[in-house]
Formats: structure tokens, C-alpha cells, sequence
């Protein structure tokens, strides 16, 4: 059985993560904005058809590194920690509100907005940093199946985060965004920027038993 740790805090971490605006989400709500709530709904997929290939990446690779050695893990570690309180420090220094929606773009066909999603995802190098970076944490680096451990972890950050992006699409296609709405980003990025520094503290100070 995959030894998983601290789940609560993994979902949490993973929800604050997913209302963050992002590439992802803006292109999200264009589509939606600009063709309704279907293709919304198909950007919204292909969004998270596109996170599974940094899961299954993430998921090899990490299992990989940590079993070869002491400082492969310690490598992992440390890196993973730096990035994630850069990140953290990076959100919580934000200034500005939420990132403005682009103008909708020109309509296309279902089929094209699902592997423009994907091609979103697949193509952002900060999303598989991002997994190298949380996963191990949460992962016992003790015990066999550390690949499917990670492997569900991102399994279920995925299917909550497509979601939490169904539901941005069905509220796009029926309303622009409103002032509140952006300030209220504004205190997610913040609030995201504290615990993603908690995480990568808690990452630095982990051992490998």
C-alpha cells in the first residue's frame, strides 16, 4: 500500500494551488468567454490531460532518483525546498490582482480546444518543477511503491484541480470577472505564497527516515 503522508495537507495545498490564476486558467476562461461553456469545458480537459503527463513523468522520475542514493535524495530535497519558497516568497510579494482575461479568442473546433489544453500544460516547464518540488514530501522515502504513491497523489491533484477548472469554465461562459473576484485572487496568491514557503521549510528540514 503506496505510505502516503500528511493527505489533508496535500489537498489543501493542491486546492489554493488550483485557485491560483495561472496560464491554465486564463486560457480557461478565454475560451469559455469566447464560446461558451463547452469549450470551456474542453479546455478545461485538456488542461488536465496535459497534468497527467507531468504526473507520469514526476512519478518515474522521482521514484528513480530517490532509490539510487542518499544524494540523489538529498539533491531532490534541497532543490525542491529552494523552489518552493521561491515560489511562495514570489506569490506573497504579488502587488498586483489577479491577471487580466485576455480578449476571448477566435472560435474553434471542440477537438482543437481540448489539445490547445493540453499543449498548454505539457508545455509549462513551472508545472513539473512544481511536482518534483511537492510530491516527495508527502511520500514516505522509506518504503517500496514510492511510484505509485506518487502517482495517486497526482492522480488526485489532477482530477480535483480539472474540477475546481470545470466550474471556472461554467462561471466564465456566464459572467466576466468582477473587481471582488480579483481581489479576492489576490489574497489566494498570498495566502498560497505562505504555505508553499511552509512547505519547502518542512521539505529542507526532512530526513530520508
Amino acid at each position: 500500500m503506496p505510505d502516503i503522508h500528511h493527505f489533508a495537507l496535500f489537498l489543501l495545498s493542491g486546492l489554493l494551488l488550483n485557485m491560483t490564476p495561472g496560464a491554465d486558467m486564463l486560457f480557461i476562461v478565454s475560451r469559455s468567454a469566447g464560446q461558451g461553456v463547452r469549450a470551456g469545458t474542453m479546455a478545461a480537459l485538456g488542461v488536465g490531460a496535459g497534468c497527467l503527463v507531468h504526473v507520469t513523468a514526476a512519478a518515474v522520475g522521482l521514484s528513480a532518483l530517490i532509490a539510487a542514493s542518499d544524494l540523489a535524495f538529498n539533491v531532490v530535497k534541497w532543490m525542491g525546498a529552494a523552489y518552493l519558497v521561491w515560489l511562495g516568497v514570489g506569490l506573497l510579494r504579488a502587488r498586483t490582482q489577479a491577471p487580466a482575461v485576455s480578449a476571448p479568442m477566435a472560435a474553434a473546433p471542440l477537438r482543437a480546444v481540448f489539445w490547445q489544453g493540453v499543449l498548454t500544460n505539457v508545455l509549462n516547464p513551472k508545472i513539473v518543477l512544481f511536482f518534483l518540488a511537492f510530491l516527495p514530501q508527502f511520500v514516505g522515502t522509506s518504503t517500496r511503491g514510492q511510484g505509485w504513491a506518487f502517482l495517486l497523489l497526482g492522480v488526485v491533484f489532477t482530477v480535483n484541480g480539472t474540477l475546481f477548472n470545470l466550474g471556472v469554465a461554467w462561471v466564465a461562459a456566464r459572467a466576466r470577472p468582477l473587481g471582488r473576484m480579483q481581489r479576492l485572487a489576490l489574497w489566494v496568491r498570498r495566502l498560497t505564497g505562505v504555505v508553499f514557503v511552509g512547505l519547502g521549510l518542512r521539505l529542507a528540514l526532512a530526513s530520508r527516515v
